[in-house]
């Protein structure tokens, strides 16, 4: 890809993001972040309490989230980052970044996420909050938000490659 880019693979607790999100970075060669590592200590301490977070709780870790994508596009680096990115005004923000930020988004079932949360044993993200995440949910319309590719969260991990991500992340360049 001639452009330099910062792509976030969005969608609610469960949907695979940090696992699609490593592994496109590894094979891209690029460095990869984690939304959950920018969440401040009263941010996770809220999940951890089963009270999901409010727009005013996002709000500065949106802001520190585009820094560290804007930091990486100005140095001509590319990264994959996996943050939820639940609302359009959430993704705008991440937008803010710079031109080369684009978005996978992995599309999955209530049913699937509620097992797949259910399962994590190690995670502060309880079950309980994967229907808050629902509610909180506005899926892209890629027919407005053209940066945005919607994949299917209930894929094999062996789906998301380079070969998969370059022609579909180039597209929109």
């Amino acid at each position: 890809m001639s452009e330099t880019l910062a792509v976030v693979v969005m969608g609610v607790s469960g949907c695979g993001k940090s696992t699609v999100g490593k592994r496109l970075a590894a094979e891209l060669g690029w460095e990869f972040l984690d939304a959950d590592d920018y969440h401040p200590p009263a941010n996770v301490a809220k999940m951890a309490r089963g009270e999901p977070l409010t727009d005013a709780d996002r709000a500065p870790w949106l802001t520190a989230l585009a820094g560290a994508l804007a930091a990486r596009l100005a140095e001509g680096r590319g990264v994959v980052l996996a943050c939820s990115a639940l609302k359009r005004a959430y993704r705008d923000r991440l937008r803010e970044a710079g031109a080369g930020v684009r978005f996978v988004y992995l599309r999955c079932d209530r049913e699937l996420i509620h097992q797949r949360v259910a399962a994590r044993g190690s995670h502060f993200f309880p079950a309980a909050l994967v229907e808050s995440q629902f509610a909180t949910l506005e899926e892209p319309d890629t027919a407005v938000e053209r940066d945005v590719v919607v994949a299917d969260g209930s894929a094999p991990l062996s789906t998301f490659t380079a070969a998969w991500a370059r022609p579909r992340l180039h597209a929109m360049a």
